[in-house]
């Protein structure tokens, strides 16, 4: 059943890659309308966090964001199956740079840079970045249980000179490129909802308490390296701009969470700016504090 699946799912991919970006976007019309008024994919868990993150927003106002979302979304899904096939030429034209320069100026100065950025736009042209720089990119990804589908994503997010690195060896990983001079590119998406065990830190975001992953700091601090955020834009379909925001030059000089905080304020307010290209459908509120204790977020 696992190779059923993952060859239904390379066949697939590799169809929508060999079509012109309009007709991608004609498909991805098609699939709007399936996924919202017909498969009405996670509508009550998207339509609960618009409703919590923006409470001055109203009902024609949330509609709204959520209709731009699914719309987004389904867009969204048909880029990363052509991104996994299609070659640098194509991809630039799709996604473009805009300060560089930043990066170079770094590993000019012998520096790594940790980068922290969220489900925002379409984060997985990132992996196209690689083979832009000078950095070794490091990209963390999540181990999934059907091992073809993971092999294969690598490989795609590979083919530029990225280094697909398994969550839990981030840290070390990390730790080894820098004890041993080699200059890294670590991007870390720093808006998972943490697991129970892992909820060390709130704060407030987007109008509710929430838990953070404290890895893009405790990484920064370690190894003393920069911290940038990366802000993609989407400017149009099938379009990215993507800027490089220095958050911190010198994380061993910060206070004890102000790394985490700042980047969380600038996710914030690029959500805040254009809500509809963030990933609603994310269970980000999975957990909340009753009582000095952690449950779990029931959705009504």
């Amino acid at each position: 059943m696992c190779m059923i699946s993952f060859y239904t799912f390379y066949i697939f991919t590799w169809l929508i890659a060999q079509l012109p970006i309009k007709g991608m976007f004609v498909i991805s019309n098609i699939a709007r309308f399936l996924t919202y008024y017909v498969v009405r994919y996670r509508r009550k868990t998207v339509a609960f966090n618009l409703k919590n993150s923006f409470p001055e927003k109203t009902e024609k106002e949330l509609k709204r964001i959520e209709k731009a979302f699914y719309k987004h979304f389904c867009d969204m899904f048909l880029e990363v199956s052509y991104l996994f096939h299609a070659n640098e030429k194509k991809l630039s034209k799709m996604c473009t740079f805009t300060n560089l320069n930043i990066l170079n100026k770094y590993y000019s100065e012998g520096k790594s840079v940790v980068i922290a950025l969220g489900h925002y736009s379409n984060w997985e042209f990132l992996s196209f970045i690689s083979s832009q720089m000078n950095h070794t990119l490091l990209g963390i990804y999540r181990p999934v249980t059907n091992k073809r589908f993971e092999f294969f994503i690598n490989k795609s997010r590979a083919r530029f000179g990225a280094v697909p690195v398994p969550k839990q060896d981030a840290f070390r990983t990390a730790l080894e490129y820098n004890k041993n001079g080699e200059l890294f590119f670590l991007c870390l998406i720093a808006d998972q909802s943490p697991a129970h065990v892992e909820i060390n830190y709130w704060t407030k975001f987007l109008n509710q308490d929430t838990p953070v992953f404290l890895g893009v700091e405790k990484i920064a601090i370690k190894t003393n390296q920069p911290v940038l955020f990366c802000k993609m834009q989407k400017v149009a379909r099938g379009k990215y701009e993507v800027e490089f925001i220095l958050l911190c030059d010198n994380p061993k000089e910060t206070k004890p969470f102000e790394i985490t905080e700042l980047h969380v304020r600038t996710l914030e307010k690029i959500i805040q700016d254009k809500p509809e290209y963030w990933l609603w459908s994310h269970r980000r509120w999975k957990y909340q504090r009753v009582d000095n204790k952690i449950v779990k977020q029931k959705i009504s």
